[in-house]
C-alpha cells in the first residue's frame, strides 16, 4: 500500500495545482481509512472467461486482455483499494444443488487469492480483520453470496457459507425465489415468506450482513422490519434519480437510516442514468422487432440481415454517455436523504461489461470519484465514511448482534426448508 500511495503522490505532483489538492486529500484519507467496495464480480468473470486457467493464471496485470477486465492487482493498488467484497454469484437459473456446488467453487477461488498473493491479499470476515489487513498493507478479501437461491432453501447451507467466510447474502438476484420476490421478476409472495424472515434472523445470528440489492421494495421493507442488525445494499442507486426497481426509493432510504445500514452506490449505467435505461429497453425491443424466431420479426429467418439492420439501428441510436458525475449525483442524493453515515461504494465492476460510466472504467478510478465529491464540498471525514467507514460500522453492528444472540442453537430448526408447504 505504501508503494501505491507513493505512485498516487507522483501523479498528483504532475497535475494542476487545484487537482493536486484533491489528490493529496484523497491519498491522506485513504491512508487512514480503507476504501471498501461492496460488490465486484471478478471471480465470476474469471470463471466464465478462463475456466480452469483461473486457478493458476497471473492476476497481476490484465489491462491488455481481450475482452478487458475491470480488475487486476496492479489497478487495485492504483485505486488505493483497502477491502473488496468479492461477489460469488452463480446463475439463478441453475438447479439449486448446482448453485450450491458452483458457489462453493467461487468461494474457493476467492480464498485462493490470499494463498497465491499473500503480500497483496488477506482473507477477512470482520471489521477488525479488514483493519488488520490494511495496516499490514494488504487488500482485505471479503465474500458476498449474491442470491438467496444459492442456499437451495437450506439454512445448513447458509451456515456452511458463513463457516467458509461469507460476509453477506443478497436475498435474491434477478429471479423471484421460493421465499423472496426479486425487483426484476414477477412477485409471488408480496415480499418475504415466513422462511424468508427466518433467513434474515439466521443471518443476524451468524453475523452475516443482510444485502437488499436486487430485491423488491416489499422485501426491502419486510427485511428492515425483521432484522436486528444493520443491513446493506451492496450495489444499488437512488430511485429518485433513476426510477429503476433495482434502486432504492427515498422512503426506503429513510428506513435504512433508522436501521443504521448503508446503501453502496452502483456504477451500472442502467441503474445510474434514466436515459441509458430507456435506450437499453429500446435497443432490446429493436432486436426483437427484427428477429424473434420462430414466428415474429421483420427479418425473421435471416440472421445476417437482422444483424446488419440492428447494427444500423445502433449507429443511428448510439448509447447515451453515462458519467462519473452522475454516479456522484446518486451518492449525494443518498447522503441527502439518508445521511452521510449511510452511503458507500458498490461498483459492480466486472459484472456489467465495458459500458461503464466515463471516468470509472476500472478499479483504479476510485480516487477520481472521491475527488469529484471533494470538489462538491465534501469534507475529509465524510469522504472517509463513504470510502469505508460506514460499511465497517455496519459490519461491527452485525457482529454485536451476533454476540447478543449468542452461539447457541439456531433460531430455526436445523432441517428448515424453503419448499412450498413446509
Amino acid at each position: 500500500m505504501r508503494a501505491a500511495l507513493l505512485a498516487a503522490a507522483a501523479l498528483i505532483a504532475a497535475a494542476p495545482a487545484a487537482a493536486q489538492d484533491y489528490g493529496a486529500r484523497v491519498a491522506r484519507v485513504l491512508k487512514a481509512t480503507p476504501l471498501i467496495d461492496g460488490h465486484n464480480d471478478w471471480p465470476e468473470a474469471l470463471r466464465e472467461r478462463e475456466g480452469e486457467k483461473r486457478w493458476t493464471m497471473d492476476l497481476r496485470d490484465l489491462g491488455a486482455s481481450d475482452p478487458a477486465y475491470n480488475t487486476d492487482i496492479a489497478r487495485l493498488r492504483r485505486g488505493l483499494v483497502g477491502g473488496q467484497f468479492w461477489s460469488v454469484w452463480v446463475s439463478p437459473d441453475l438447479p439449486g444443488k448446482e448453485q450450491v456446488e458452483q458457489t462453493l467453487e467461487q468461494i474457493d477461488l476467492v480464498r485462493s487469492l490470499a494463498d497465491r498473493y499473500p503480500d497483496t491479499f488477506a482473507l477477512a470476515r470482520t471489521a477488525a480483520d479488514v483493519r488488520r489487513a490494511y495496516a499490514a498493507g494488504r487488500i482485505a478479501c471479503l465474500i458476498g453470496v449474491e442470491g438467496g437461491g444459492q442456499i437451495d432453501g437450506s439454512l445448513s447451507v447458509l451456515r456452511a457459507y458463513a463457516a467458509l467466510g461469507a460476509g453477506y447474502l443478497t436475498l435474491t438476484h434477478s429471479r423471484t425465489i421460493d421465499w423472496a420476490d426479486s425487483a426484476t421478476d414477477d412477485p409471488r409472495h408480496d415480499g418475504l415468506t415466513d422462511f424468508g424472515r427466518k433467513v434474515v434472523l439466521e443471518l443476524n445470528r451468524l453475523g452475516m450482513l443482510v444485502d437488499l440489492s436486487h430485491v423488491s421494495e416489499k422485501v426491502m421493507r419486510d427485511a428492515l422490519a425483521v432484522t436486528r442488525a444493520p443491513v446493506i445494499f451492496s450495489h444499488s442507486g437512488a430511485r429518485a434519480l433513476n426510477d429503476h426497481p433495482r434502486n432504492v426509493s427515498d422512503d426506503v432510504l429513510r428506513l435504512v437510516a433508522r436501521n443504521g445500514g448503508v446503501v453502496m452506490v452502483d456504477y451500472a449505467p442502467g441503474y445510474v442514468a434514466d436515459a441509458y435505461r430507456r435506450w437499453s429497453a429500446d435497443s432490446l425491443a429493436e432486436k426483437a422487432r427484427l428477429n424473434s424466431p420462430p414466428y415474429n420479426g421483420l427479418d425473421i429467418g435471416q440472421p445476417e440481415k437482422a444483424a446488419a439492420d440492428y447494427a444500423a439501428w445502433l449507429r443511428a441510436h448510439p448509447a447515451p454517455t453515462v458519467t462519473l458525475a452522475q454516479v456522484a449525483d446518486h451518492i449525494v442524493h443518498v447522503a441527502k436523504v439518508a445521511g452521510v453515515d449511510h452511503v458507500g461504494l458498490g461498483s459492480d465492476f466486472d459484472g456489467v461489461g465495458q459500458r461503464l460510466p466515463k471516468g470509472l472504467g476500472d478499479v483504479s478510478t476510485y480516487p477520481a470519484l472521491l475527488a469529484e465529491l471533494m470538489r462538491r464540498g465534501w469534507s475529509d471525514p465524510d469522504i472517509a465514511k463513504l470510502a469505508g467507514g460506514n460499511v465497517l460500522r455496519v459490519m461491527e453492528g452485525a457482529e454485536r448482534v451476533k454476540g447478543q444472540l449468542g452461539a447457541g442453537p439456531s433460531l430455526t430448526s436445523l432441517d428448515a426448508r424453503a419448499r412450498e408447504g413446509q
